[in-house]
């Protein structure tokens, strides 16, 4: 560990020659990924240096950059495109690579579903991505499933850096400038525009180059094996599908305004029926009923079409045309018996920390003294608390310490949860004393 500045502040003077970069630099004239940064200011990028490809959609081509690939060297940059807030289910519907002597390639899932050719040429290789959290499991689906991999975004965050998206970080470490303005699209739609695969082929065009910056960056502060550590959890567990959860219509955005439990009832009911349509149309469950309309009908109940349809969220012509699936779902809650209707949930671990003083105040003063722990460890090595051990593992483990208090016994709880070895060797022995009882 060092006391010198991050790398973006040296990287910047490194370009300025030492002094402070100017605050209102110049822009220069939008080039592609081959032109070099000036000194001027960041560099927008428009255009991939070997142009932009077209999408891979048959067999035959599919080979040819399984091919390519083979021969290609170095670590290979990916990247997917789902259409979250578009599509029910969160699969790929563009993925990307790049690398050394093989190019970029753009590749289309829909007509090409099995990619386990290209996975077997590429299993050798170190993977880079950025939130590899949020693409891991939808390239498993393809039959992309990373060895080894390097995470841009969680290396940044390791790093100390305070802004941490793809398009800040290329701005800070390379000075480039990425447009992010296609990122939430519809990606499921085809054909896909010419602008979009250009922002898709950027997002790895410099994936690699951001990589290494970030690595030397990693290396000067001391924090490369506790990055490789987190690496190696992302490959065992990343590809992992999101665990279903027991109750999932009690995360209807405004529930909280429902009152009762025959009211949450029909809450539940407008959820399921929403969630059956959602699944069978491929679409994102907002577009089919937004929360807004669940809760306003659970709130309200109304028995007919016409009073359904005054309410908000049911004016919409797609809407409307399933009233009577919305009515028949709110006379299904209706016609419960009492010991059908939504009971309070069992909750699984420690309960909200806000109630821990009235429930245990021990047990809250535990976690006040281990937070304390957590946070000024994350402050003296310059990273997120969140990043340095999951607030959930603190949570547990001071609700219900082990038996005897001891290193060895906290470490032991601590990897039952997941932590990993270098967050225990940072916590202990602080953690440790934290859960002893404050001397009188």
């Amino acid at each position: 560990m060092t006391d010198e500045p991050p790398l973006r502040r040296r990287a910047a003077e490194s370009r300025t020659g030492g002094a402070s970069p100017d605050p209102s630099p110049a822009v220069p004239e939008p080039v592609d990924a081959g032109t070099e940064p000036t000194t001027g200011g960041p560099v927008p990028l428009t255009a991939p240096r070997e142009g932009t490809p077209a999408p891979v959609a048959t067999p035959s081509a599919l080979d040819e950059v399984v091919a390519r690939f083979e021969k290609g060297s170095g670590p290979v940059a990916l990247d997917a495109e789902r259409a979250s807030g578009y599509r029910y289910s969160q699969r790929a519907y563009l993925v990307q690579l790049r690398r050394a002597g093989a190019g970029t390639a753009l590749i289309d899932p829909l007509p090409l579903p099995d990619l386990s050719a290209l996975d077997a040429v590429i299993a050798d290789a170190e993977w880079v991505l950025h939130a590899a959290s949020q693409d891991l499991a939808c390239l498993a689906e393809v039959g992309l499933r990373p060895r080894r991999l390097f995470d841009t975004e969680l290396a940044a965050r390791l790093a100390g850096f305070e802004r941490v998206g793809l398009a800040a970080l290329t701005e800070q470490l390379l000075g480039y400038t990425l447009e992010k303005h296609h990122s939430a699209a519809d990606w499921s739609s085809r054909p896909l525009p010419e602008s979009w695969l250009t922002y898709a082929a950027l997002d790895v065009e410099m994936l690699v180059d951001l990589r290494d910056a970030l690595d030397e960056e990693l290396d000067r502060q001391g924090k490369s094996q506790w990055a490789a550590e987190e690496f190696a959890a992302l490959v065992r567990t990343g590809a992992r599908p999101a665990r279903v959860r027991a109750e999932p219509w009690r995360r209807t955005s405004g529930i909280h305004r429902v009152r009762g439990a025959r009211a949450q009832a029909r809450v539940r009911s407008l959820w399921y029926a929403r969630d059956q349509i959602a699944a069978r149309r491929d679409a994102a469950p907002g577009r089919v009923l937004p929360d807004s309309a669940i809760v306003a009908a659970a709130e309200l109940d109304p028995k007919d079409e016409k009073t359904l349809l005054t309410l908000p969220g049911f004016g919409g012509r797609s809407v409307r045309r399933l009233a009577r699936t919305w009515l028949a779902a709110l006379d299904d809650a209706r016609q419960l018996p009492d010991d059908a209707l939504p009971a309070t949930p069992v909750v699984e671990g420690p309960p909200p920390p806000h109630r821990w003083a009235e429930r245990d105040p021990v047990a809250a003063g535990r976690l006040a003294r281990c937070r304390e722990v957590v946070v000024g460890t994350a402050g003296a090595h310059t990273l997120p608390p969140e990043n340095l051990i999951a607030p959930d593992h603190v949570r547990r483990l001071a609700w219900q310490p082990p038996e005897e208090i001891t290193d060895d016994t906290v470490a032991e709880v601590l990897r039952g949860y997941g932590a990993r070895e270098w967050q225990i060797g940072l916590l202990l022995p602080a953690l440790t004393r934290a859960l002893w009882p404050p001397e009188a």
